[in-house]
């Protein structure tokens, strides 16, 4: 199709923007605004508190209606509001420490992403433009479903009016789709393997599901989301490595079928694509290959220890206040929460709505709500999607109208690009 200025303006109508937006905060305020009348169970000092625990159900879960007031009045827990717990938080230097370390991971994500993609443009990039093809990729990933590509044929644009020729542009963002498909094929395993299934997904709770169904459940999606995507990846790299044109055969005929004939160009031009990208790769050396792999490492692994940092700051509640009681100290186990968000990260692969806004802060109050203070997980995950999400669709919006009068301006003699 042809991308001039109408056409980007009409991929990024603001109830586009807007939509993502508006399914993050409502979920949030729902998570949020349950809370308030939801009662907070806190473990005190033994005999300390004025309610008690049975785990009447031998699941582990603790069930708000499994407490009741200690016969003599020395109880383990100490019954807390939602604001309690806010105003609880023991903000210290240590805090602060790590709060700024978010931001430092932030900026590793960031520049290894500028990093990576000026590799696989073999340095056609300048630093300037590095940073805007970055931000306005991770604009149109906020805003388009994951399912669908996440501004795949956009990403491609982008890059070749940067004056990066068609051909690079493409391998360019197909390798960038692939590198970050091996991280993951990779790296589930070796988690799952060293976690164990136990700690990844036997604490993961839902309030209206027993943990071990819900995690179950979570359990088979995500490996069939993980085995999807490693058969997928695998069919890219035979079109990238081995025979592009037997795999645009296959996808022709594929989307040929009655049923799947409105996606039938976009097959062809995918195909056509793979094997562009393909005859692009065969003069790549070695340093090409372990820098851009380097990359993606690094940023994937910055990515995930933003939530580490979050956690790491909250995780003090101080509750001696309001009780004669103790520290509510969530213990952290970092490796624990980096595995779980490397589940969470394929599981949102699938995710239908746009960033994988609303099933992000789902999954984050019921897969690392174990290492929050009771009553904060909804709290953090707003402040995780704060950090690591919703700057890039601020950004986006700031950059891409001046990005398009840059470009146009200095292509307004050229035809239009063909994607």
């Amino acid at each position: 199709m042809d991308l001039q200025p109408k056409d980007i303006l009409k991929t990024f109508q603001m109830r586009r923007i807007m939509l993502p937006i508006i399914i993050g905060l409502g979920v949030t305020a729902a998570l949020i605004i349950s809370n308030f009348s939801k009662p907070i169970f806190i473990k005190s000092d033994p005999g300390q508190g004025a309610y008690s625990w049975t785990d009447n159900n031998k699941d582990t879960y603790q069930d708000a209606s499994e407490f009741t007031l200690a016969a003599d009045g020395k109880g383990d827990y100490i019954k807390m509001t939602y604001m309690e717990t806010i105003k609880s938080i023991n903000w210290t230097w240590y805090s602060t420490f790590w709060l700024l370390l978010t931001i430092l991971s932030m900026f590793i994500r960031d520049f290894f992403y500028m990093i990576r993609i000026r590799v696989l443009v073999e340095n056609q990039l300048n630093w300037s433009s590095a940073f805007s093809v970055i931000m306005l990729w991770e604009f149109a990933s906020a805003v388009m479903p994951a399912l669908l590509g996440g501004g795949f044929v956009f990403a491609i644009f982008i890059l070749n009016r940067e004056k990066v020729n068609m051909g690079k542009s493409i391998t360019a963002v197909m390798l960038t789709s692939f590198l970050d498909g091996i991280f993951f094929a990779l790296v589930a395993p070796i988690v799952y393997w060293m976690a164990g299934k136990d700690n990844l997904f036997s604490a993961v709770s839902a309030d209206t599901i027993h943990s071990l169904t819900y995690g179950k459940s979570l359990y088979y999606f995500f490996w069939l989301v993980y085995f999807c995507v490693v058969a997928y990846k695998l069919l890219i790299a035979y079109a990238l490595f081995v025979n592009p044109r037997s795999v645009k055969r296959l996808l022709v005929k594929i989307f040929s079928l009655p049923f799947l004939k409105r996606w039938r160009y976009s097959a062809l031009e995918t195909g056509n694509q793979l094997i562009i990208a393909s005859d692009e790769l065969k003069s790549k050396h070695f340093w090409y290959w372990f820098n851009s792999f380097g990359a993606t490492f690094i940023t994937w692994t910055a990515r995930y220890t933003i939530v580490n940092c979050i956690i790491s700051a909250f995780h003090d509640v101080n509750v001696s206040n309001l009780i004669s009681a103790t520290h509510q100290v969530v213990p952290v186990e970092h490796f624990i929460v980096y595995a779980r968000q490397v589940v969470m990260g394929i599981i949102m692969l699938a995710s239908p709505t746009p960033g994988g806004s609303g099933v992000a802060e789902l999954i984050f109050n019921n897969f690392l709500g174990e290492f929050i203070p009771a009553g904060l997980a909804s709290t953090l995950g707003f402040v995780w999607r704060l950090v690591s999400y919703y700057p890039y669709i601020i950004l986006g919006v700031i950059i891409l109208p001046r990005w398009m009068r840059k470009v146009f301006a200095k292509h307004e003699t050229e035809p239009a690009t063909k994607i």
